[in-house]
């Protein structure tokens, strides 16, 4: 399969997964080439037509050297140099699912003509996803004005190559691509992982013989928020045909707020999904061409701030909010169901042989730890103090997209933990999970097996929470 882009219409977040998690190539339509060579052709036009135009990158120099205004013969070396200086972070590398994201997102500035891109240099851009090494960007040190320093050391060895021409180097390293992927991408990762919480959350249920009232469908309508009710149905068909000796009185906290909980992680994911849908489409080049009009006969260049894409942080800090949320509540059930006197599970921490599972606790409690500290809110840091004149307020989206990735993963592996120790409840008093989780609860004790003897719990927990890990990030 290959994606073929013509306009912004085509830049959605089924093509994203389709070419960042899937891996299909990109092709850029043959109607979109041309409207990019006759962009192209306006912009240089333009350049010729007004010599006077302040056109930041192009006519004046870069950053703290704006106001430096460029004679042709500089304009044309200055076009020619790669972006080097700006490939000045390190560390560790985002997955190569995300620079194939970012790749991708670059695109959408380039196939209506908003960015006056050379048309070759667009197709050697699209053409970086037909499956070779991609270059690596570091997670780290990232907070710059814009998002040059990542998208310096991804798009800075096709430049070394490129025969750059005016605007050409801008066209690479301006604009909000990373902010698009990053939340695109912690929002396929957040649909999945939503889907494997409730199904650890419902067996977990179903452990401590809730009373099925907490998830009765008159609650929907009763509370009245469309998150909550999707949670509520889900768990009702989760739970339906299980064991019907239940408790005679209502389970703990952790499990009649679960609906809500879990609601609340449903929002944050339509919340994540409503900007990921909307950077996907922008056009965030700075500066951009726009079209010749009445007013403006030759076209025009703007300056803008399209490159802060503000709303990509918060909605990445929400997903790590509730990923927290989440592990703090499997910390409180798994510990509810390893006290019998609140579990109502009699001998239920001592399996065959006087097998021990109750440590487990002690990990859970500091997943639910490392989660919340990964998960504190993100504030814009200011770039001032590295003397780029201008640059005075940076970009935060990548130590967002780092801190729901961190969240997340200590969720996984408190969804193992709870899973485990769900499964160890149903083991030792002999019952069978309701009929949609049978083949959960096969998944979970493949890599889980109950105790019946005493065994390290660790390294099979570790397993789980790898596996679960795995199935967040399946293509």
């Amino acid at each position: 399969m290959m994606l073929v882009v013509e306009t912004r219409r085509d830049f959605t977040l089924e093509a994203y997964r389709r070419v960042s998690w899937a891996g299909e190539p990109v092709r850029i339509a043959a109607s979109a080439m041309e409207v990019m060579r006759d962009s192209r052709h306006r912009f240089m036009r333009l350049l010729e037509l007004e010599p006077d135009a302040v056109v930041y990158g192009v006519t004046t120099g870069y950053g703290q050297m704006a106001k430096q205004r460029l004679d042709p013969d500089q304009r044309r070396s200055h076009a020619a140099r790669p972006p080097l200086a700006a490939a000045a972070s390190f560390g560790e590398a985002l997955p190569e699912r995300v620079v194939r994201g970012i790749v991708f997102a670059r695109l959408v500035n380039y196939v209506e003509g908003h960015a006056a891109i050379s048309p070759q240099l667009a197709q050697a851009v699209a053409d970086m996803l037909g499956g070779g090494p991609l270059p690596q960007v570091p997670a780290y040190g990232a907070s710059s004005a814009g998002e040059i320093l990542g998208l310096a050391h991804l798009f800075g060895p096709l430049a070394e190559s490129f025969d750059l021409e005016e605007k050409d180097c801008l066209c690479l390293v301006n604009g909000a691509p990373c902010a698009a992927a990053l939340v695109a991408d912690a929002l396929l990762a957040a649909e999945a992982r939503q889907q494997l919480a409730i199904r650890v959350f419902a067996l977990s249920a179903d452990a401590i013989k809730a009373p099925l009232e907490a998830y009765d469908e008159v609650l929907e309508d009763l509370w009245g928020d469309e998150y909550d009710a999707s949670v509520l149905s889900q768990l009702r068909t989760l739970l339906a045909g299980g064991s019907y000796e239940r408790r005679s009185y209502q389970a703990p906290v952790s499990f009649r707020a679960l609906p809500r909980v879990l609601g609340q992680t449903v929002r944050a994911a339509d919340q994540a999904r409503a900007v990921a849908t909307t950077l996907l489409a922008a056009i965030s080049d700075n500066p951009l061409f726009l079209a010749a009009d009445d007013v403006h006969p030759h076209g025009r260049v703007i300056s803008n701030g399209g490159f802060h894409a503000a709303a990509a942080t918060p909605a990445l800090d929400a997903l790590a909010a509730a990923w927290a949320d989440l592990a703090l509540v499997c910390d409180r059930q798994a510990s509810r169901l390893m006290d019998g006197q609140i579990s109502l599970l009699p001998d239920f921490l001592m399996g065959a042989g006087g097998a021990y599972i109750g440590c487990l606790g002690f990990v859970a409690a500091d997943y639910a730890e490392q989660a919340r500290h990964a998960a504190q809110r993100t504030f814009l840091p200011g770039s001032d103090g590295g003397g780029f004149g201008q640059n005075d307020l940076a970009v935060p989206v990548v130590a967002a997209w780092r801190k729901a990735e961190e969240s997340g993963r200590c969720l996984d592996a408190n969804l193992a933990i709870l899973a485990a120790v769900a499964s160890q409840a149903l083991y030792v008093t002999d019952r069978r999970p309701p009929p949609a989780l049978k083949a959960f609860l096969s998944e979970v004790r493949q890599l889980f097996a109950p105790l019946g003897a005493p065994r390290a719990p660790g390294p099979d927990a570790g397993d789980l929470a790898a596996h679960f890990t795995r199935s967040v990030y399946a293509t």
